[in-house]
């Protein structure tokens, strides 16, 4: 019976992940648009985008601790319901301080959802189970973003904001179903480290700053930071430069994102035993850097499908190979360094946008060229990344605090 609600409410933390990451997705296909309706520059919507990364990335750490504070369950509804508001804000916003305000309220949603269900899920499972269940919870994140511009592109075809109102719909309806169905959770009390062991607050920096973890955190930045710049002018450049319709637009970036999903799935395991993760990311990097540049190059429909394709392929393999490394070299530090993925992953998604936005507005093809600039300093930094023997540390580890 305990497996049963645990798995039932499991199941609810993931569908309210899967739908904030939706509403993320969403604004991607129906932006030309919206942009052209209100005459906002290239740099303009750089910020918008990034706005919602710097909010979640400000209040994060002030939520986490309202989570602890005020319980799991309520700051989760609260996030639930400022989604549905910031999305229903933007379906109808005619100015552009409105659809501002509404990414503002977006990222503070997202601040409020993330840790209180990441600790909620901690809070349910015993430490055997927790990184199975944290993995569903990256599987939710990516089928979000998978979903996000499709939903937005076909529905935009019926009605360019009535994507924003749908998301409002199920925004409300999960706050709904959680404020209903979920039960605050019962805190597991977690494994005490020996007093030797503890690392205080003032040395996370030279934690980051750590060999082990450094490149991998600096990769893990290059990365989000060439995503999001990708990403997040995607529309706007295949809108002004080949006149993408938000169908078209839909179909490259859920195609592209479905594709990569289905290579985390076939792919990933098979060539992180083969070849190794440190390896699988340079080779990503690579291809994702020459992709990056022939998208300025290519010019039939069917080209710029492919490229974009293949491309999300990169990206998608990317990400879970550096978080499985740095998970195995971790040890007693998972919460730390899960903390430290997501600090850099919200940098790359805050200065991404900006930079290409800014770039767009010179020319359409900066964005591009200075995405294959970083990748490249990424694959630079790869080649000096070497695999330390986490195997030993882990098994060391976990003989002192058995």
């Amino acid at each position: 019976m305990r497996y049963q609600t645990q798995k039932v409410t499991l199941s609810i933390l993931l569908g309210n992940i899967f739908i904030a990451f939706l509403g993320i997705g969403i604004v991607i296909p129906v932006l030309p648009t919206i942009m052209n309706e209100l005459n906002m520059s290239g740099s303009m919507v750089g910020y918008m985008v990034a706005l919602f990364a710097i909010v979640q990335f400000i209040s994060s750490p002030v939520a986490g601790r309202w989570a602890d504070q005020l319980g799991r369950k309520p700051i989760l509804v609260m996030g639930l319901l400022l989604f549905a508001i910031s999305e229903l804000l933007f379906g109808l916003g005619k100015s552009v301080s409105a659809l501002f305000i509404s990414r503002s309220l977006g990222g503070l949603s997202a601040a409020f959802i993330m840790p209180a269900a990441t600790a909620f899920i901690a809070d349910i499972t015993t430490l055997d189970q927790r990184s199975k269940a944290l993995g569903y919870m990256s599987a939710a994140i990516n089928t979000g973003f998978i979903f996000g511009p499709g939903f937005g592109g076909f529905l935009g075809e019926l009605y360019i904001r009535l994507p924003f109102f749908a998301a409002a719909g199920l925004g409300a309806l999960a706050a709904l179903i959680s404020l209903i169905w979920l039960k605050e959770p019962v805190r597991m009390a977690e494994q005490a480290m020996p007093p030797d062991k503890q690392v205080s607050e003032r040395n996370s920096l030279s934690r980051i700053l750590n060999s082990m973890y450094l490149i991998a955190l600096l990769i893990i930045f290059i990365a989000s930071f060439g995503l999001a710049s990708f990403e997040s002018l995607f529309s706007l450049f295949v809108d002004h430069k080949f006149g993408f319709s938000p169908k078209d637009i839909a179909l490259a970036v859920a195609g592209g994102a479905l594709i990569g999903a289905f290579a985390q799935i076939l792919l990933f395991d098979r060539l992180t035993r083969r070849i190794g993760e440190i390896a699988l990311i340079r080779r990503c990097l690579i291809i994702s850097a020459v992709l990056a540049f022939l998208m300025t190059v290519v010019s039939s429909y069917l080209t710029i499908l492919l490229t974009t394709f293949v491309l999300f392929v990169g990206f998608d393999l990317i990400r879970p190979a550096i978080t499985t490394y740095l998970s195995k070299i971790a040890g007693n530090e998972q919460g730390f360094i899960g903390g430290m993925n997501s600090m850099f992953t919200s940098l790359g998604n805050i200065f991404g946008p900006i930079v290409g936005g800014i770039l767009f507005d010179m020319n359409i093809n900066y964005p591009y060229y200075f995405a294959a600039l970083v990748l490249v300093v990424g694959i630079i930094l790869a080649m000096f990344w070497k695999k330390p023997a986490w195997k030993e540390n882990n098994r060391s580890l976990q003989s002192q605090y058995e």
